[in-house]
């Protein structure tokens, strides 16, 4: 069967950087299991997966643009430390923040005695990846799946929609 947007793909992955820094893998473990056109892949990935079948492997370069973003400097941002209430905070930790756009993720990357700077990008934004990737089974969505927009297991979700 040919891989297709609505397609449940079972595939074993890594992910690295340029300089070839493995960012994650699947390798001893569980392969990944998605289904396709529902955005649980960066597109790129999704994008080359396309058109694949089972047993197939390749390596595909993504590009920033079509895996986490490139990096937006407007998302670096100081705010007064008093914002996080007397909390002990430290470069690395990451928070909830409420923004014009929504909920959204900072990590914070520098602290003062007054002021704490919070980066809203992606960890991987602006860096192209690259996945060497094995396609270990594809099948049909089922109708369930379909509606529900994720892979089931055996059995069913295991929860009510």
């Amino acid at each position: 069967m040919t891989i297709t947007s609505d397609s449940v793909v079972t595939l074993h992955y890594t992910v690295s950087t340029e300089d070839g820094t493995t960012l994650d893998s699947s390798e001893g473990k569980s392969p990944l299991v998605v289904l396709l056109g529902r955005r649980f892949l960066i597109e790129g990935l999704e994008d080359a997966l396309i058109g694949k079948s089972k047993e197939d492997s390749f390596n595909v370069s993504v590009t920033p643009e079509k895996a986490y973003g490139e990096r937006a400097d407007e998302l670096v941002q100081t705010v007064p430390r008093s914002m996080f209430d007397g909390m002990d905070v430290e470069v690395g930790m990451s928070f909830r923040a409420t923004t014009p756009q929504g909920e959204q993720s900072v990590i914070i990357i520098e602290t003062t005695d007054e002021e704490v700077v919070v980066d809203g990008n992606h960890p991987l934004a602006g860096i192209p990846l690259t996945f060497d990737v094995s396609v270990v089974d594809v099948r049909e969505a089922t109708q369930e799946e379909l509606e529900h927009g994720h892979v089931h297991s055996e059995g069913g979700c295991g929860h009510d929609h």
